[in-house]
């Protein structure tokens, strides 16, 4: 990105990722278009191109401050469109390595609201700002490189239209907010380039997710619950109330462990799990719809910042740079991150090679691949590298959600580190350790390793 001329970016993916990218650029690049294979038009529909948009999503609290400064009022926007909005631990139930975490006020939001909806209303935004074009559906088959083959300078596109021809849309910046189907490594490639290295650690993760409609307190006054895997049970669900007043269960296993897709199976599932809070929400419910399921072989993350050639003008970001174990809820608001990075980059005008700003976007990763995959290992059945410190600080871990079940201020230090608030060191604190180490009594089941730092919603 050396002295770009700061016309024109594209932006490769309209989905969350995307349109995110899309908003950091508008500050900087009079005009950015964003492509993709849908049609992206106003409307609350579930996309071909998000497979995920029909299964529960969790926007963790630094997402939606993110999405709050990106988008100012958003938040109320989407309550106003009957999204809940509450207390990230007093008015939700967490319930993880085991242990039920104690209630608290946290000051922190969490938003409950389904994909379509969220997608819909953030490319209203990104509608209005003017210097936005989504462009009609179409395929994005390669690359267009410079003359000299040191930058990118476009992108070859296929519009799905019938009969259509290959055509050039030139760009002085491409992004690429394609997901986990990236194909960015191969076009590299295809250039003279190396692919980039790809840390992969392996979960097989299958989810299956039904809509309800369920009784004024079907959960008791709250608007969601989570129930996280434990080393013996790797075996979860999360329950949420969003717009129009219904609620939508996701139940996962990971490992090969998956919920099957037959009204009779899921329930069934339902009722395996280690505690009943999903189970007995669900029994006098209402289904609105059958069970519908989701694969994720593994968490992959591509170490772009670590090519030592890569052409100027091209940038990836969202899962198209890392895919994370969705039980997690972590890709929209890291996401997010980077596009802010993005954004506070092009702010300053600084004069950075590509490189460099994958740097700083491979920043915005760092910490939440460390807590999903940390999380990841704690589970026997994972395959990957087990060291000392890595073991050690499982180990705290699981101490640390045992005595949260009765500390409200480990529940709120714990939820602010899943949430990406704080950094994970901030558990290590004296004052937070003390509270950890000490004897501390439980009437909970206790776990074994726990699930390290990470949030089991997808």
């Amino acid at each position: 990105m050396q002295e770009p001329r700061a016309d024109h970016a594209v932006v490769l993916g309209g989905s969350m990722a995307g349109l995110l990218a899309a908003r950091a650029l508008a500050e900087t690049y009079p005009e950015v278009t964003v492509l993709d294979r849908d049609e992206l038009v106003p409307g609350v529909v579930a996309r071909r191109g998000a497979p995920q948009g029909r299964h529960i999503h969790a926007l963790l609290a630094r997402g939606q401050q993110v999405l709050e400064e990106l988008f100012s009022g958003l938040t109320d926007e989407l309550a106003a469109l009957g999204a809940p909005v509450g207390d990230m631990l007093g008015d939700a139930r967490l319930l993880f390595g085991g242990h039920r975490l104690a209630r608290a006020r946290t000051g922190l939001h969490v938003l409950s609201v389904s994909r379509p909806l969220l997608e819909d209303r953030v490319r209203a935004r990104i509608r209005g700002l003017g210097n936005v074009r989504f462009a009609p559906p179409c395929d994005v088959v390669g690359l267009r490189p410079s003359h000299d083959g040191r930058r990118v300078s476009g992108v070859q596109v296929l519009r799905r239209a019938d009969a259509s021809a290959r055509e050039t849309i030139e760009a002085d910046l491409v992004v690429d907010a394609t997901g986990r189907g990236s194909r960015t490594p191969k076009w590299l490639e295809s250039l003279g380039f190396d692919r980039p290295e790809e840390d992969r650690v392996r979960v097989d993760v299958g989810y299956a997710t039904r809509r309800y409609r369920l009784p004024a307190d079907g959960l008791g006054g709250d608007i969601g619950c989570v129930q996280g895997p434990v080393p013996d049970r790797p075996r979860g669900g999360a329950l949420a109330r969003i717009e129009g007043d219904a609620w939508i269960l996701t139940l996962f296993g990971m490992l090969g462990d998956h919920p099957p897709k037959d009204p009779a199976g899921f329930s069934s599932f339902a009722r395996s799990l280690q505690f009943g809070d999903l189970r007995d929400a669900i029994v006098a419910a209402e289904p609105l719809d059958d069970p519908i399921g989701f694969r994720f072989p593994a968490n992959v993350r591509r170490r772009y910042e670590r090519l030592r050639r890569i052409p100027e003008g091209l940038l990836v970001l969202g899962d198209a740079h890392c895919s994370f174990n969705p039980i997690y809820g972590q890709g929209m608001t890291v996401a997010g991150l980077q596009a802010l990075a993005l954004r506070d980059h092009l702010r300053s005008g600084a004069g950075s090679s590509t490189r460099s700003v994958l740097r700083t976007l491979a920043r915005a990763i760092d910490v939440p691949w460390e807590l999903a995959i940390g999380a990841d290992l704690s589970l026997p059945g994972v395959e990957g590298p087990r060291p000392l410190r890595r073991r050690a600080i499982n180990r705290y871990v699981t101490r640390l959600q045992a005595a949260a079940a009765a500390d409200p201020e480990l529940s709120r230090a714990f939820v602010r580190v899943t949430g990406l608030i704080d950094r994970p060191e901030t558990l290590l604190r004296p004052a937070t350790a003390l509270r950890v180490l000490r004897p501390h009594t439980s009437s909970q089941q206790p776990a074994g390793l726990g699930d390290s730092l990470g949030r089991a919603s997808p």
